[in-house]
């Protein structure tokens, strides 16, 4: 099993409305991120710099190169480009980030 770290940046005022969103997350956005081997994923809000720092475990890192191309996830990505810093296409900023400490 492999963690893996990132942040996203969230618009000023928003951390309520997402909070909102991710407690009634959609049953089949739940259920691809489970197929894709996702498991034990948090997110956590920084008030400071209004930013979002994510962790999840996943057994095959590699399965999560396909779920940007999933219909479901271009879905949840343009119902959440308001209210987040996006590219293009709506996915959100991500900065990907190192590990360099874990105690077991």
């Amino acid at each position: 099993m492999q963690r893996k770290a990132f942040k996203f940046k969230l618009n000023a005022g928003q951390k309520e409305e997402y909070k909102k969103r991710h407690d009634e997350l959609w049953p089949e956005l739940e259920s691809l991120l489970k197929s894709a081997g996702i498991q034990d994923y948090s997110i956590f809000f920084d008030e400071t710099t209004d930013s979002l720092f994510g962790v999840l475990s996943i057994e095959n890192p590699k399965n999560l190169d396909d779920l940007p191309n999933h219909p479901i996830m271009k879905k949840w990505w343009d119902y959440m480009a308001d209210i987040m810093e996006v590219n293009t296409n709506n996915s959100p900023k991500k900065i990907d980030l190192e590990e360099v400490f874990y105690l077991k």
